[in-house]
């Protein structure tokens, strides 16, 4: 059985492939491994929540993809708004160089990829946005961790948006997501996946 997704050096062997895949209207080919989370197609939660986003309806300013992995949410919204950098983080270094060479492979520069626990090592000290898809399997604890600490790393006007299931904790995320920021929306529903978005309406 080989190690989940969630730690810095996957011990599982290596196995990578490439696939396409069609996500917000661009054609992706991903480069994935075994060691990273959903390496088969991309997750359907994640395709969920970049369907229910509307970056016009954000302040200016950079995105933040909180456990990133191979790069699917962080590069479509790249490829969405190409004024707009998104900064790309993940605790697991084989996701990372994935996203690397994912981004060089289908042509998205206005990115910023590189290691961190969570918030750890973000560099921006504010964003419009910021978007989780978040590791479920790291436990409620980091779950929580990633909508407390969100708030911090908002400029005002800025969004937190995340996927959940329901039977992972979409209600809980929710009622959390509530006392950090005061609001939360769900503004999608699909097969049991919850987008929930937070507004941080003052500094």
């Amino acid at each position: 059985m080989g190690d989940h997704y969630y730690t810095n050096d996957p011990q599982s062997k290596s196995n990578q492939q490439s696939w396409t895949t069609q996500l917000r209207g661009f054609e992706f080919t991903f480069n994935t491994d075994a060691g990273v989370f959903s390496k088969e197609k991309v997750d359907y939660g994640s395709k969920v929540l970049l369907d229910a986003v509307d970056l016009t309806e954000f302040p200016e300013g950079s995105l933040l993809d909180v456990g990133c992995g191979y790069g699917p949410i962080g590069l479509t919204l790249a490829k969405l708004d190409k004024n707009r950098v998104v900064e790309m983080v993940d605790i697991n270094e084989r996701a990372l160089a994935l996203a690397e060479k994912n981004a060089a492979t289908n042509g998205v520069n206005n990115i910023s990829i590189h290691a961190s626990s969570l918030y750890e090592t973000v560099t921006h000290q504010k964003f419009a946005g910021i978007f989780s898809n978040p590791p479920i399997r790291a436990g409620k604890e980091t779950v929580h961790k990633v909508l407390e600490e969100a708030i911090d790393h908002l400029t005002v006007g800025g969004y937190l948006v995340i996927v959940i299931q329901k039977k992972q904790g979409a209600p809980s995320a929710q009622k959390k997501m509530s006392e950090v920021f005061g609001n939360v929306e769900r503004i999608a529903l699909d097969r049991g996946y919850w987008i929930l978005r937070s507004k941080k309406v003052s500094s």
